[in-house]
């Protein structure tokens, strides 16, 4: 009887709480998620301890309305509503409010740096534009991460999970998988509390190795198809074979592009993952309701991460130092972020420049024609039997992966910082930030807020980061003062008010924030919002509002030479005259290839400039400007049949302006226009261009998402959520640099119970999204449709104090990829073990 007790007790608690649950994230103030004027989404312990993913972050990508990519076993990046990217700025990751984004790439390392398992105590999800109040360029959404309170959460608890993935891969055999956690949190006496938290984890990372031909049109023109037979074969994970590494040679009369030789991805990595996290945290009350605190987090990162190329990240170490005073009229924070990105590479260019160490573009592509032109020669030798003879006799004395020689070079090109002629990832930066938010109502007096019932909170922050140029990555872009620490930085403030109408039957807000950064005019952010609640059960809510981001300290100061490509940041202090001389590379490549068949089919090269030149396209994009959303949005959250049927549902309408993207563009060595076509055919007589800038489309995309969980039996839940998203149109279509990079639809099922047989529990849930169209600068193509199952069963023994899971993500093993140029994502199955002390 006392089991069934201590259930029934539980699920009411459950059943009770599924709508009057408080949350902050929506309005910066604690509410009732009945009355956030926003969507939100909430993922408590109760669901990280029974998610079938090994942790609580990955169990965030069966959350209604999230999209989560997988460059890495240790990196991962969450997104809502749509334009998606490897490196999500449009995105903001909180800690306890604290941001937890690496400065240089203005968007968070997965949860690299962010709370354990043992700490987390609740996830704060916002999809959509969270400007208006955040102000961190939360374009896209927001998540908070809440951790758990020392003062109420005391103990010591240790955590071991244990588990094997890349069953049955073909390029690896089976590996160990290891975490293991310590949480330590003691209140000392009624006003000092402490905690500490520590995670190792250990890995072998999930292997990207697509051998899918990037140019396989390149010699269509001469019956070649692409492939390993394509003289010019670009893999998608093979890097050292890309356009910069690629010539237009002529062999016996004829052209062919010609690409030099390349590694794998997996040639010139080491997979093994092997992440450090930790924290401690310090308390004191000042009095009951106000609490003093200082946090400090630390990370140090191995394993690979992507933005257009992808890294091997080596011993990268963020650090956070963050103090915060709070209570319940006013509170402030400030904290600061340090980054270093120690051994760090691109692997890219170690791959390119691997060949180029034992030798020359210029030798190589001598021996290449030299050693085809004798091939050829021979009696009854192919086209392709001597473009392989070719490669072969250039490639003598190439580097072998796996052999001293090139591992000693790998690390001696890991060590320069200069990706012309290394590969070394050097980045040092500091991001500081300042905040206040004062609850203007309760200052006006304890009896303002229930005789007019109206809100008022106001709220202030400065935000600057510090760069130490390295002159490779980042540069000051003053005159003479190369290798000057310099900052950029921005500050805003926001204004809300809410007001209860008809006994508490409507609620209205409006906010209007405004920031105004470094090198820009202020940008205002206004969002309007009701909620109707007719009932302890039922709220409709709508909303509009505005938001914008600034650009990233890599989007506007970057100032890496990659593979003979020069990426600029979109600051005119950056770039001036890059836009005003450019042509786009699009139509260059075009125009080159147009030639080139001229001359294959016996015209002259000066003709066929001539005859082709008008395909060329003078650049029209410019400098960088804010990005700038408009958002509506509808929602609808239900309770039925005694509160055991839960529906939450919610539809919007976005529209785009200025999104910030890139575009490759060619400045022709030349001012004269009768020479600049044949500059443009001559890749010595031009440089390469990769800039920041915003795209001239206005873009429209729609949206709407529905969850919906079942009770019964009072021990199972039924649920599943329906997620859709579509890029609804374009105006002024310009060939959108960056794309939607979005399943149509997402499906997540699930059935679980708790306390099945005593304190036994299961879930298995069901994760399917539709096949989309990827468009990055690495590989753009269709993604094919995913579908997974996971599971998990868990069992408390020793009074509570041990928790056993026995679980398993992507059940069926069968590999999958989240994007294109990912990596193959296999099944994990694995232990985990919780004890408290």
């Amino acid at each position: 009887m006392k089991v069934k007790k201590d259930t029934t007790a539980r699920t009411d608690t459950l059943n009770t709480e599924l709508l009057q649950e408080v949350v902050i994230s929506a309005s910066r103030q604690a509410e009732s998620i009945l009355k956030a004027p926003v969507s939100i989404e909430t993922v408590r312990n109760a669901y990280i301890k029974n998610s079938a993913s090994p942790s609580f972050f990955d169990g965030l990508e069966n959350v209604k309305g999230v999209q989560m990519l997988t460059p890495s076993m240790g990196f991962k990046i969450i997104n809502t509503r749509g334009f998606a990217n490897t490196t999500n700025v449009r995105f903001t990751q909180l800690v306890d409010g604290t941001d937890n984004q690496a400065p240089h790439i203005g968007a968070p390392i997965g949860n690299a740096m962010g709370p354990s398992d043992l700490d987390i105590d609740r996830v704060e999800i916002i999809p959509g534009t969270a400007s208006a109040l955040y102000g961190l360029n939360a374009i896209n959404g927001l998540a908070n991460f809440i951790t758990k309170n020392p003062f109420t959460t005391e103990g010591i608890t240790l955590q071991q999970k244990t588990g094997v993935t890349h069953i049955n891969d073909v390029n690896s055999p089976a590996k160990l998988f290891t975490e293991s956690s310590l949480r330590v949190a003691k209140k000392l006496s009624d006003r000092f509390a402490f905690k500490i938290n520590g995670t190792f984890t250990k890995g072998y990372d999930w292997i990207a190795d697509d051998r899918t031909d990037l140019n396989a049109r390149a010699n269509a023109g001469l019956g070649i198809t692409g492939g390993i037979n394509n003289p010019a074969y670009d893999p998608v994970n093979g890097y050292g074979n890309e356009s910069s590494n690629r010539r237009t040679i002529t062999l016996q009369g004829r052209q062919y592009v010609v690409a030099r030789t390349g590694y794998s991805e997996r040639e010139l990595t080491d997979y093994n993952i092997q992440n450090i996290k930790a924290d401690i945290g310090l308390y004191y009350k000042l009095s009951p309701k106000t609490i003093l605190s200082y946090t400090y987090r630390i990370a140090d990162i191995n394993n690979v991460y992507q933005r257009a190329n992808r890294f091997a990240l080596k011993d990268y170490v963020l650090q956070q130092h963050a103090f915060e005073i709070k209570s319940d009229i006013f509170q402030a924070r400030a904290f600061i972020t340090s980054e270093n990105t120690g051994k760090s590479y691109n692997l890219r260019s170690a791959a390119e420049n691997q060949d180029r160490r034992f030798k020359s573009d210029n030798q190589w592509f001598t021996d290449y024609t030299n050693a085809y032109n004798t091939a050829i020669a021979m009696p009854g030798s192919t086209t392709v039997q001597a473009l392989r003879q070719a490669r072969s006799a250039a490639d003598q004395g190439r580097l072998q992966p796996g052999t001293a020689a090139f591992n000693q070079a790998l690390t001696e090109l890991a060590d320069i910082n200069n990706w012309d002629i290394g590969s070394a990832l050097r980045v040092k930066d500091d991001l500081v930030h300042a905040e206040a938010q004062l609850d203007v109502s309760r200052v006006i007096g304890s009896e303002f807020s229930k005789n007019t019932e109206l809100d008022i909170l106001t709220g202030i922050d400065y935000q600057t980061y510090i760069i130490q140029p390295d002159g490779n990555y980042f540069i000051n872009p003053a005159a003479g003062k190369t290798f000057d620490t310099f900052t950029y930085g921005k500050s805003g403030l926001f204004l809300q008010v809410g007001k209860s109408l008809f006994s508490s039957l409507l609620r209205i807000s409006a906010t209007l924030r405004v920031d105004k950064n470094d090198y820009f005019q202020a940008k205002y952010n206004p969002r309007l919002a009701a909620v109707l609640t007719p009932g302890d059960n039922q709220s409709i809510r709508v909303s509009y509002q505005s938001g914008s981001r600034f650009p990233s300290i890599f989007e506007a100061f970057s100032n890496v030479n990659s593979g003979g490509v020069k990426r600029v940041g979109g600051l005119k202090i950056m770039s001036d005259g890059v836009f005003e001389n450019a042509y786009l590379r699009s139509s260059v490549d075009q125009f080159q290839a147009a030639v080139t068949s001229d001359f294959n089919s016996g015209m002259s090269t000066a003709a066929a400039i001539e005859r082709r030149k008008g395909l060329l396209v003078k650049n029209y994009y410019t400098y960088l400007k804010p990005e700038h959303i408009n958002s509506l949005e509808l929602g609808y959250k239900g309770l039925f049949f005694n509160r055991t049927l839960k529906i939450d549902a919610d539809v919007y309408y976005n529209k785009y302006n200025n999104f910030i993207a890139q575009v490759e563009m060619n400045v022709p060595n030349t001012a004269n226009p009768d020479s600049i076509p044949y500059a443009l055919n001559d890749r010595s007589k031009q440089n390469r261009y990769r800039m920041y800038t915003n795209s001239r489309s206005v873009v429209y995309n729609v949206g709407g998402s529905l969850g919906m969980s079942y009770l019964f039996l009072r021990k199972y839940t039924l649920g599943g959520n329906l997620s859709y998203a579509k890029l609804s149109k374009r105006e002024n279509n310009d060939g959108f640099e960056d794309g939607f990079n979005t399943p149509e639809w997402t499906t997540n099922l699930s059935f679980g119970g708790d306390d099945v047989i005593k304190s036994l529990g299961f879930l298995v849930t069901y994760k399917h999204q539709s096949s989309y169209y990827w468009q990055s600068f690495l590989v753009n193509g269709q993604v094919k449709a995913v579908g997974n199952f996971d599971a998990q069963a868990n069992y408390d023994i020793m009074q509570n104090k041990l928790n056993v899971k026995i679980g398993a993500t992507n059940l069926l093993n069968s590999y999958y990829n989240s994007y294109l140029g990912a990596p193959a994502v296999g099944g994990m199955y694995y232990t985990t073990l919780t004890y408290h002390l």
